[in-house]
């Protein structure tokens, strides 16, 4: 993917999403939160379908995406499809807020539900308070039945945005602090050296989302930032003053790289960095031992963030493919997905490998892991797995 080195892409983003019954007026409140249209707005109900995104800073917490969602109480077949989705989306969230309308709070109860098992904050807000005469009977229902103490909201009139942008703010403070893709491998005036192999998944003139923003991060950190494509590395490294503090490669030459590099200089590559910045590494780390013990007629689920056509070497669907069936034989099944696609039923693997997921935030990668580990079944990703196939991974930097 290419972006921009200012340009901060909706997964390093915070997603805040608005979830309400159909008709509680989420896009109504998302579009004065935001000071524009971002949601078109209706008084039927059901006029949000898919999930709306806009990206947006927010001051206190930095980059956002606001996450407008259908109505959970959506009915019908379509209607279900479309509940799904924001069950998905709830996957994702880091700050959620949810609209109340109605006395009734069974739907908005179970949603706390579902987030209070993912760890992850919510405001109550009682919206159309301008319209609602029951509004204070509602707030004393919510304090009563969820003990958290709502806010009161109106779309027309403005009252209780600003309260609703401080309390998100007061939330994403107790939230996980700022985390770093090198963590903390380098610091001011460490020289870093980037081997970054240009091939078809780097087509010319552009650079992959993750050695874009860690290029962005080593000059943010004061790094001294050198880079070369692998059929120059040893003239890079000769050219060097003095060995690089780290250096990071693609994980597919992970191998090539660690036989070349100074004895004294730290190795790690893109998807191991961004297996600790988005997953949990040590899991990861646990779970590639489960490919010693893989069999011939065993599965393994790959899921990659990314969707696009297969391409030749390709390193999720024909190299890891490869090294794999070379430990265990031909007859290795392994199920590719894309994308949100992720398999209900993860119990018929024997492992699964995720990609460096530079597409997807944090929370939704973790909620994953979480989902492997309930089915009992070992999780690793690409930069871990080729390491540890490589027989190098001891010798591999991890981030902290």
């Amino acid at each position: 993917m290419k972006t921009s080195l200012n340009e901060t892409p909706a997964s390093s983003r915070t997603h805040i999403t608005f979830l309400g019954r159909m008709n509680s007026g989420k896009s109504a409140l998302v579009n004065a939160f935001a000071g524009h249209a971002v949601s078109i707005v209706d008084g039927a109900a059901g006029t949000t379908t898919d999930p709306v995104r806009k990206s947006m800073e927010i001051h206190g917490i930095g980059p956002c995406v606001l996450i407008d969602t259908a109505g959970f109480d959506d009915a019908g077949d379509l209607g279900q499809k479309r509940v799904e989705t924001t069950r998905q989306v709830a996957q994702e969230t880091d700050l959620a807020v949810i609209l109340f309308t109605q006395e009734n709070l069974e739907e908005e109860a179970n949603w706390f539900r579902i987030f209070a098992q993912q760890d992850t904050p919510v405001v109550a807000v009682v919206s159309k308070c301008d319209a609602n005469p029951d509004t204070e009977a509602l707030c004393a229902a919510i304090r009563r039945e969820l003990d958290t103490d709502p806010i009161t909201t109106s779309a027309v009139t403005g009252q209780g945005v600003d309260a609703l942008r401080e309390r998100l703010v007061e939330l994403s403070h107790r939230t996980e602090g700022k985390r770093f893709i090198t963590g903390n491998l380098v610091g001011e005036n460490d020289l870093v050296l980037l081997v970054m192999p240009q091939d078809i998944q780097a087509p010319e003139g552009r650079l992959i989302l993750p050695q874009v923003q860690t290029i962005r991060e080593l000059l943010d950190k004061k790094c001294l930032v050198m880079s070369c494509t692998t059929d120059k590395l040893e003239q890079t490294l000769s050219a060097l003053a003095y060995p690089p503090r780290l250096i990071i490669t693609d994980s597919q030459v992970f191998r090539l790289v660690y036989d070349k590099k100074p004895q004294e200089s730290l190795l790690t590559s893109f998807s191991t960095l961004f297996a600790a910045y988005k997953g949990d590494i040590h899991a990861y780390i646990e779970g590639a031992k489960a490919i010693d013990g893989l069999r011939e007629t065993d599965k393994v689920l790959i899921a990659e963030a990314c969707t696009h056509a297969p391409m030749e070497e390709d390193i999720g669907r024909v190299k890891t493919h490869r090294l794999l069936r070379q430990c265990t034989g031909p007859g290795l099944t392994v199920d590719v997905v894309s994308g949100k696609d992720f398999p209900a039923d993860l119990g018929q693997y024997a492992l699964i490998i995720q990609c460096g997921a530079c597409m997807f935030n944090r929370k939704y990668v973790l909620s994953r892991v979480a989902e492997a580990r309930a089915a009992g079944v070992p999780m690793t990703n690409y930069g871990v797995a080729i390491a540890h196939l490589s027989g190098i991974l001891a010798d591999v930097a991890i981030p902290e």
